[in-house]
């Protein structure tokens, strides 16, 4: 949205004339008013009719762009049905904490439009289409519960962890109370309907996914006189709140693709307030800086490690604070590091596919051994660039070249199937959503890593949104200044021929299905692959859910050790000691079930973060001791920059 700087600056100047008036008001005037308006509106929410109802919904679902979670939901109920040995995930709470876990990590690589939409609204139509008496039986039952929330005797209560109802006032207040009950009770029987209704698995699911995304726009939390917080501070700030939210909601329309802000990144400073960790650039390729971190301590062990992250993100997210740096929780272990850099790509990178990248992990390790002195490696790889090593592996393996001795695969998914099944985008996945985004990538040459944050942040409005629609424009704060977020909105571009490369994984699962892929003229084989493995995956990780990373650790056969930790997504990677409440549980992976895996593994649940447990493991498979080399890089590898490099700062 194009706003100018005069349309800009009379808001602005309306705004504040309507704030000065509104802070002349006493207090309890004020109050007074906000109050009648809230009851009113509450009234006119309790009053409507179903059919209202329905029709509100059908209009903001029009406006809104597109996702939800449901399907991720419908899952993690099974994971949860399963896991009852396990307990439950500790909740870290704070909006920050939450979002963390969220992060876009692995973009949604196939991607939503119009029609996917279009055809999750068809569903739920044709649930009502198809069962019109059960339609109406649900109508009623959903007419007689405002009834009762009217009357006060509805006995509707959110779930604890909802923090959109976290303020007393939703209890406390009896107009806030109805308004939050009638607003549960819509989503209640909306939920029910579906899963009654005669619809077959696929098609609720898309249902399910409409319908989040109705009720997450309508709930009342997301309107000013509907959030008691928003009214608290207009009378407490005089509606200042409300200007500086204007104020948020401008730079948001223009600088940040019509999305709440999540983060303040302008404390954070890549290599000066992270990524800090002392290195050297010691080989610039076409593709990607090749880091290696300086040792912290006397002796290290002669296999180095060499890690491929994600090419979707910028690589420091191991290297965030000293605190929380896997970085400097490896080179404190005595192992000697080495970090691939991906080059940010531009439409002139648009030919580099995953070929390229297997070739480029290639260089790194190569340069690595000749550094060292090791004939091998130990590698790590996370998410696309843990499925970029498993090509690479594989290829190894066909070709008869020993390089690598041990891996570990943090919150990395190789049966590609088993991802997209259980995740939101697996409601879409067919021939024609795949060729639909192999095309749009072809034609732009690139994949920008803004569009997929802003995807991604559909596919979870509540977290990744709604939270910070509330805490940026209705309470008028500024987002959070944390180093987490920093570094997910610092997003990177994928090249189109990689892009379609990973799309063709997604279509073939050549991990699953050896020899449907080739790489390097070579057929991919997994089965090849013989090497040891450890593999981390998170239980409330939504985005590489952790059944599908067990998926990952039976590949490499049933030695591989399998860590489960008690986080989602980025936390399970990003977990030093100190977490609190933080634990895991670790086996081979013995079994083909995940969930007789993890109940079998109840006896094995530790407390705290599974790094130490890692460092015994990586420590064990890294080598003898030797003296820590006084300089980085070699005669032939000298240093050309300090860590964390120049590509690492592209845009």
């Amino acid at each position: 949205m194009a706003t100018n700087t005069a349309s800009a600056g009379r808001a602005r100047t309306t705004a504040a004339a309507g704030a000065k008036r509104a802070a002349g008001k006493t207090a309890a005037a004020t109050t007074a008013a906000v109050r009648t308006t809230a009851a009113a509106g509450a009234r006119r929410v309790v009053g409507k009719t179903a059919n209202t109802a329905t029709a509100a919904a059908t209009r903001v679902a029009k406006k809104a762009r597109s996702a939800a979670d449901t399907a991720a939901k419908l899952s993690g109920s099974a994971s949860k049905a399963g896991l009852s040995a396990l307990g439950t995930a500790s909740d870290l709470g704070g909006l920050v904490a939450e979002v963390s876990r969220n992060t876009l990590a692995i973009n949604p690589l196939i991607g939503l439009n119009k029609r996917d939409v279009a055809s999750a609204a068809g569903s739920l139509l044709k649930a009502v289409a198809s069962t019109p008496r059960r339609a109406s039986t649900h109508l009623g039952r959903y007419v007689k519960e405002l009834g009762q929330v009217a009357k006060g005797k509805s006995e509707l209560v959110p779930d604890p962890k909802d923090r959109r109802f976290a303020d007393p006032a939703w209890k406390s207040n009896a107009l806030y109370a109805r308004l939050m009950q009638s607003y549960l009770a819509t989503q209640k029987e909306l939920s029910h309907f579906i899963e009654q209704s005669a619809l077959n698995k696929l098609e609720k699911g898309r249902a399910h996914f409409f319908a989040s995304l109705i009720t997450d726009a309508l709930a009342p939390s997301n309107w000013v006189l509907g959030n008691p917080a928003a009214v608290r501070k207009i009378v407490d700030t005089g509606g200042d709140n409300l200007v500086k939210g204007l104020k948020n909601l401008i730079h948001d329309a223009r600088h940040n693709h019509m999305l709440p802000s999540m983060v303040d990144a302008t404390p954070f400073k890549v290599g000066e307030t992270i990524a800090t960790s002392p290195g050297q650039v010691v080989l610039r390729h076409e593709m990607f800086e090749l880091l290696q971190f300086a040792p912290t301590t006397p002796q290290v062990h002669a296999r180095p490690l060499v890690m491929s992250p994600p090419q979707v993100n910028k690589y420091y997210a191991i290297d965030l604070t000293p605190d929380k740096s896997l970085v400097k929780w490896a080179t404190d272990s005595g192992v000697q590091l080495f970090v691939v850099s991906w080059r940010n790509p531009t439409v002139e990178h648009r030919h580099w596919g995953l070929d390229d990248y297997v070739r480029a992990l290639d260089a790194a390790v190569d340069a690595t051994c000749k550094i060292t002195g090791s004939p091998d490696v130990n590698m790590w790889g996370t998410c696309s660039g843990g499925m970029t090593l498993a090509a690479y592996l594989a290829w190894l393996a066909a070709t008869g070249k020993p390089k690598v001795a041990n891996t570990t695969w943090a919150v990395c998914v190789l049966d590609t199937e088993a991802a997209i099944e259980d995740s939101t985008l697996g409601l879409f996945n067919s021939p024609a959503t795949i060729r639909a985004a192999k095309a749009r990538s072809r034609r732009k040459g690139f994949v920008d890593g803004a569009e997929m944050a802003s995807m991604f942040a559909w596919l979870r409005p509540n977290d990744l949104i709604w939270n910070y629609w509330v805490n940026n424009y209705l309470l008028g704060n500024r987002p959070p200044a944390y180093d987490v977020l920093a570094w997910n909105a610092d997003t990177t571009r994928l090249p189109g021929q990689f892009h379609c490369d990973l799309l063709e994984m997604v279509e073939k699962n050549p991990y699953i299905n050896a020899c449907t892929l080739e790489v390097l003229g070579v057929p991919v084989d997994m089965g090849q692959v013989k090497l040891g493995a450890y593999v981390i995956a998170g239980i409330t990780d939504h985005i590489t859910p952790w059944r599908a990373c067990y998926g990952t650790a039976r590949l490499f056969g049933p030695e591989t050790t399998f860590v489960l930790a008690n986080a989602g997504h980025l936390q399970s990677m990003i977990n030093p000691p100190g977490v609190p409440k933080a634990f895991f549980f670790s086996g081979p992976a013995a079994t083909d079930d995940p969930m007789a895996w993890a109940e079998g593994a109840q006896p094995s649940k530790q407390e705290g973060s599974w790094w130490p447990h890692w460092r015994e493991w990586i420590k064990g498979k890294s080598g003898e001791l030797k003296p820590a080399p006084a300089k980085l890089g070699s005669r032939k590898y000298r240093p050309l920059a300090p860590a964390p490099g120049t590509y690492v700062m592209e845009r």
